[in-house]
């Protein structure tokens, strides 16, 4: 078990957290929560011993081993990828490598033969033997392949250096597991396995992540940092979303039946108080006036954009057709004769592990690149505004936000583009703000403002939810649905693509699967086809 006691944490005057009191239990998956600089990656650092609270303590049950995934893709370089994962268990790992030098001795003493007896005994009753084995289910689980295993870590590409830590965070059954962002960079199967792998998790987990499906698949419970307080809700994310919203609701009311309740007593009171014959209940009003008392409804930290998509002209009946685009990027064929037609009520989710391809064809269809063989053709009734993965391009200018945005609206008037702006969070002085300076999650509300304000009838969206917070997730979620014009959209958010999407192509081999259904029915019917068929050695089908 790990909790806190009077945690406090200061910077200046301002407090981040304030006496948290709180227990995390074995069997439970506590999904961390809160607004962007709430705390939530600085609170587990607090419970990793990291960070020093101001005052207070973190305890953790005697004998309880802590693991945390770690963000810092370089500290194991020149390690193997194998031992980066055991790493995770650092008592094992040392044993190992004494072990290893004890036997590499070419003048093996008595002395060494007591030592190693010793440590040969700690590494059996650490499952030692089954160490590499269980490391290599780990890797192989989140898509590390078995012929990545003996290479250093300084050979792999980011995504799999994101996958080896995670592994390493994993290992050895810790007591305590913190994972912060742990589906960053992950694919979807990778994060389907890691679902299975917390549900099954016996120990103490405490996850933040924006991911709502994630949370909701996982979380038993969810502490939610908010007031410089953090409160356990019984739970996942949706359920907490929805009694945290009721508790608000309950409160206004009652507050709202105390005020009715007061102005009656107050009435009164100035009718009668001069009343001789009415004094006594006069009086008896007062001191009932007098216990009632107001709930103090905080302002939540948490603040949601407004996020409202309306065309400027409603489309026609055809959209958009391709025919036969292909597209070759550094000598690998991404588009390969390609052929599709969009209909006026569609609104498609491109998914699969293929980002390249998604995000080619979408700056092919914006434009911003031409095909090497095949034609599109937009239908003279539609529009388009495009919301790219990468925006660095589109900010590498020294205008400020307003002058920025103003460019793409047909009204100039600077009143009407801060409107925009406001609805995004950007108040008073930062809509000075030069682009060029605004942080990740800044300028994807900055891009949705330019689709806000484009009026386009068809929006292409390659990867929205990068860098944003919960509340901004939800917020263009919800825009999203009530979109009612055509939208091409990619998105690692599952629930985005999940209650957004009517269509779902994946691009796969450059060729596409086109289904018109929901994203958990493709997913369902995609994990029934590759279990119908599992290959044999001998190249036979069996049934699995």
């Amino acid at each position: 078990m790990i909790s806190t006691s009077n945690v406090s944490l200061r910077f200046g005057k301002k407090a981040l957290f304030e006496d948290v009191n709180i227990k995390f239990t074995p069997g439970n998956c506590y999904g961390l929560i809160g607004a962007n600089g709430a705390g939530k990656s600085t609170f587990l650092k607090i419970l990793t011993g990291e960070l020093e609270p101001t005052s207070g303590e973190v305890i953790i049950t005697p004998g309880e081993r802590l693991s945390f995934l770690k963000q810092d893709h370089f500290q194991y370089d020149e390690y193997t990828v194998l031992d980066t994962v055991i790493m995770g268990n650092q008592r094992l790992y040392e044993i190992m490598k004494e072990k290893d030098a004890i036997y590499a001795k070419p003048d093996f003493s008595d002395e060494d033969g007591i030592r190693a007896s010793e440590l040969e005994g700690e590494f059996a009753e650490m499952n030692g033997w089954e160490a590499e084995s269980d490391a290599a289910t780990l890797l192989n689980g989140l898509g590390v392949d078995t012929e990545y295993h003996y290479n250093t870590m300084k050979d792999l590409n980011g995504n799999l250096k994101v996958k080896v830590l995670l592994a390493q965070a994993l290992f050895g059954n810790p007591d305590i597991l913190l994972l912060d962002e742990p589906t960053n960079h992950l694919d979807l199967d990778a994060i389907g396995w890691l679902e299975e792998f917390l549900i099954n998790f016996d120990n103490t987990v405490i996850v933040v992540s924006h991911d709502r499906y994630f949370l909701n698949k996982v979380c038993t419970q969810i502490a939610d940092i908010d007031y410089a307080k953090i409160q356990l809700y019984a739970g996942n994310y949706d359920f907490w979303y929805e009694s945290s919203q009721l508790i608000v609701k309950q409160m206004k009311e009652a507050n709202r039946k105390k005020e009715e309740k007061i102005k009656e007593l107050q009435d009164f009171i100035q009718r009668f108080s001069a009343n001789a014959s009415k004094s006594k209940q006069a009086t008896s009003r007062k001191r009932a006036l007098e216990k009632i008392e107001l709930d103090d409804i905080k302002p939540s930290s948490r603040k949601y954009p407004y996020i409202d998509f309306r065309p400027a002209r409603e489309i026609g009946n055809e959209v958009l057709t391709v025919e036969h685009l292909s597209k070759t990027i550094d000598g690998v064929k991404v588009l390969d004769d390609i052929s599709f037609v969009v209909g006026h009520e569609d609104k498609i989710a491109f998914v699969g592990s293929n980002g390249l391809a998604k995000t080619t064809l979408f700056q092919i269809l914006a434009g911003e690149m031409e095909p090497d063989e095949g034609s599109y053709k937009w239908g003279i009734t539609t529009s388009q505004s495009y919301f790219p993965k990468d925006n660095t391009k589109d900010f590498d200018c020294d205008d400020i936000i307003v002058d920025w945005l103003t460019q793409y609206s047909e009204i100039k008037d600077p009143t009407y583009v801060r409107g925009f702006l406001g609805r995004m969070l950007f108040a008073g002085e930062d809509g000075v703000k030069k682009v060029k300076v605004l942080s990740g999650g800044e300028k994807v509300r900055v891009m949705l403002s330019k689709l806000m304000i484009s009026g386009a009838n068809v929006l292409i969206i390659d990867e929205p939810t990068d860098h944003l917070d919960m509340e901004s997730i939800t917020a263009l979620n919800n825009g999203l649905i009530k979109f009612p014009g055509v939208l091409l959209f990619s998105s690692r958010d599952h629930q985005v693509v999940q209650t957004t999407a009517n269509r779902i192509i994946e691009i796969v081999n450059g060729k596409l699967i086109d289904k018109v259904t929901t994203y958990d029915e493709y997913l369902e019917n995609d994990e029934m086809a590759r279990k119908r068929t599992v290959y044999t050695m001998d190249g036979q089908d069996s049934d699995n």
